[in-house]
């Protein structure tokens, strides 16, 4: 048999393509995620969504998962490789974004009565486009994870950090994009001086279309990736049914102090960020006493030079290492800034003030998510890496549906921002420590956090 030395994935251009298509689809799907965000008020005046129904639909993304699919995703990805589960979760994506287009192209005269029959709470509309929404998160939160495992396979021994500090740049660009393009496309195909609720959801549902193709193109490229490892002698043949996922190999990822140090760190980082966002606007709009479209143009500036700097700290990681390291400091910075906008703040309410801590949580948003997805493979076998991220994916979805019940519920039981940003601020504490426990558990042990990942 001949050998081949020179692997598909040794070549740059196609380990970069491979990151191009996948990522495309993530950007697709987080466009899609906030395409109906900017035009909330029209959806209440067209449809009779209020805020309260708004809210609602805005939560079916994440349901299913919490109650179990994205464990299911993560066996799936495992039994069934990565060309199977990221074509399925695509194609789950594209399904639910099709539902939820046809709930929300209908008004409440159009809707078929029995959807206005039951929980009359809920317009007709809106509950088809959550039904919509809870399958295409079923489908995104499944591309996360295959996506993850797609680029540690492909960057094994390469730029593994930053190709995923890149996805994830690319990923959040699909927010702005969301933001930017909604309002002119409801505008552009207004009807009678209406403007469009269903003109920017038919654009990024067919944007995810495209995304369904790009990961097509990439199941051909992984393919003929996987038939050179064979007769590279780097995998076999024959599949030893040894070598199989079986639903017994999750008691490895159980099993594993690792594995529960990070997953705890995740949730607890990503609780006080992602809820934090939520309410960052009102917070310093009641803070700094300014307008509401001064408060969002002061917090924009976050996640832009979090996107901005992700990439680099991952390539420092690759050529580098530290990434337990980067992950402790990443932390401290958090307690520090959420410390700041309960204490300081308050006291000297200023608007410089406010924008270097929004700009320095930002680091520390790069700083995270940049060094502890990339360690995920050097903790987990490759063999269940696939449902060790759905599950870590699954800590984290729980943590996001209940902590912004409880920042909600303090808000409105303290009537102000202290005793939340306190909150914030304790998670931050709590992620410092498990920060400690990863970086000693892995001098002790040797998983190579701190080592760089180019061989």
């Amino acid at each position: 048999m001949t050998q081949i030395h020179t692997l598909l994935r040794d070549k740059a251009w196609a380990r970069w393509t491979v990151l191009i298509l996948v990522a495309s689809m993530m950007f697709f799907a987080y466009m899609f995620v906030d395409i109906l965000s900017p035009l909330a008020s029209l959806l209440n005046d067209t449809l009779g969504w209020d805020q309260g129904v708004f809210g609602t639909y805005a939560a079916g993304e994440y349901l299913l998962n919490v109650f179990g699919f994205l464990i299911l995703a993560g066996i799936i990805l495992d039994k069934m490789g990565v060309r199977f589960t990221g074509l399925l979760s695509a194609s789950l994506m594209v399904v639910g974004a099709a539902i939820k287009y046809w709930g929300v192209s209908w008004t409440d005269a159009n809707t078929v009565s029995w959807l206005n029959s039951w929980w009359t709470a809920m317009p007709g509309s809106a509950k088809l486009a959550m039904f919509g929404f809870m399958i295409f998160g079923c489908g995104a939160e499944m591309a996360g994870t295959t996506v993850s495992k797609v680029l540690a396979k492909w960057f094994k021994g390469k730029e593994m950090a930053l190709a995923m500090g890149l996805e994830m740049a690319i990923a959040r660009v699909g927010v702005f994009a969301a933001m930017w393009l909604s309002p002119m496309l409801s505008a552009r195909f207004a009807v009678n001086g209406v403007n469009s609720v269903t003109a920017p959801l038919l654009f990024s549902a067919l944007l995810l279309v495209i995304g369904l193709l790009n990961y097509f193109v990439f199941t051909i490229m992984d393919a003929k990736f996987d038939r050179q490892l064979v007769a590279a002698g780097e995998a076999p043949a024959v599949h030893d049914p040894e070598d199989e996922f079986h639903v017994s190999d999750l008691k490895q990822i159980f099993a594993s102090k690792m594995f529960w140090i990070i997953a705890l760190l995740c949730v607890l980082y990503y609780s006080a960020i992602f809820p934090f966002q939520r309410f960052a606007t009102n917070f310093l709009e009641e803070t700094l006493s300014i307008s509401n479209a001064e408060a969002a143009g002061l917090f924009k500036w976050f996640p832009i030079l979090a996107m901005v700097l992700t990439p680099f700290l991952g390539a420092f990681i690759d050529y580098k290492g530290k990434g337990a390291t980067m992950m402790l400091v990443g932390a401290l910075i958090m307690i520090a800034c959420h410390s700041v906008f309960a204490f300081v703040l308050p006291a000297y309410p200023s608007k410089v003030l406010a924008l270097i801590t929004i700009l320095v949580l930002g680091v520390s948003f790069s700083l995270v998510p940049a060094s502890m997805w990339p360690s995920v493979p050097k903790i987990i076998d490759e063999k269940v890496l696939g449902s060790a991220y759905c599950l870590i994916f699954w800590v984290q979805n729980v943590g996001l549906c209940l902590v912004p019940l409880l920042i909600g519920k303090l808000r409105v039981a303290t009537n102000g921002y202290l005793v939340p940003m306190i909150v914030f601020a304790s998670f931050g504490v709590l992620a410092f420590l498990l920060s400690f426990m990863l970086k000693v558990e892995d001098r002790k042990k040797g998983y190579g956090l701190e080592l760089p990942n180019k061989q």
